[in-house]
């Protein structure tokens, strides 16, 4: 005797069909849940907000007891967005853990035998981390702001001041850019030191490295590293000799952009 299935069977099946949106969520869910990542990216905020807030709470108190010298260089607004050295560090690191993690537990497995495309996987990654740094350092380049020019008192600046706006909305995205970075450089190494180590030697080491060479080479070179090519965004009074801000800043963008494409052909060409 011949059974038929149920109609609603095959429909059934197919609830679990993969797609993008649903690779998103999945990385949404590992990231809420792992409370390493948790404890990163609240490291970012409170390190940011802490390291500014501390300094401009000093420099105001011991104003006049300042050399000459420091006065002269005293920046409001640098003092107040300094803490991004650390929250870059922070956010550099998390967004590597985020592939390199899955590949140090053989999650990465299961992951792609979930998601056999591959690509969605490293898509998802990007989106959700790319969203969650994006608002968490814009919002927290913001709040270490009006924070330290709140202790600075009277040697303050505001939002309003030429250049300024423009300064804590490009902390924000650089600072999203070093974290879209991070995830590339997990994808492209697929080992967490390593990987950490490529990240931040290409943003801190490399520019130390260019420095040494004769000037007419770093005037040619230096002004299109990656990090300094977004440090020109993150100057109330633009440097000449470097990219104009908005310039500098899309350079930047472009290098993560290609070291995103890099680790997409990888992905799809190497074993797990």
């Amino acid at each position: 005797m011949t059974t038929t299935a149920p109609a609603y069977a095959h429909a059934s099946a197919g609830t679990g069909q993969v797609n993008q949106l649903r690779a998103i969520y999945s990385e949404w869910i590992k990231f809420r849940t792992l409370w390493s990542s948790v404890l990163v990216a609240t490291v970012s905020v409170l390190g940011m907000t802490g390291i500014g807030w501390v300094a401009s709470y000093f420099i105001n108190a011991e104003w006049d007891h300042l050399r000459p010298r420091q006065i002269a260089r005293f920046d409001p607004v640098v003092t107040s967005l300094n803490g991004y050295n650390m929250a870059q560090l922070a956010i550099g690191t998390l967004g590597v853990l985020l592939v390199t993690g899955e590949y140090t537990t053989g999650m990465i497995r299961a992951t792609m035998a979930a998601v056999p495309l591959r690509l969605p996987v490293l898509w998802a990654k990007l989106a959700v981390y790319t969203l969650i740094t994006f608002v968490l350092m814009v919002s927290t380049s913001f709040l270490a702001f009006l924070g330290g020019q709140a202790l600075l008192g009277s040697h303050g600046t505001s939002l309003s001041a030429d250049g300024v706006l423009r300064v804590v909305v490009a902390t924000g995205l650089y600072l999203t850019l070093v974290g879209m970075l991070g995830v590339a450089f997990g994808a492209l190494v697929r080992n967490t030191a390593g990987a950490i180590a490529a990240l931040f030697g290409v943003l801190l080491v490399l520019p130390a490295i260019v420095e040494v060479l004769p000037s007419t080479w770093q005037d040619a070179i230096d002004k299109y590293l990656p990090s300094n090519a977004g440090h020109a965004a993150l100057a109330v009074k633009p440097d000449p000799a470097m990219l104009a801000p908005w310039t500098g800043m899309a350079v930047f963008a472009l290098y993560v952009v290609i070291a995103v494409a890099v680790a997409a052909v990888l992905l799809k060409r190497r074993d797990v």
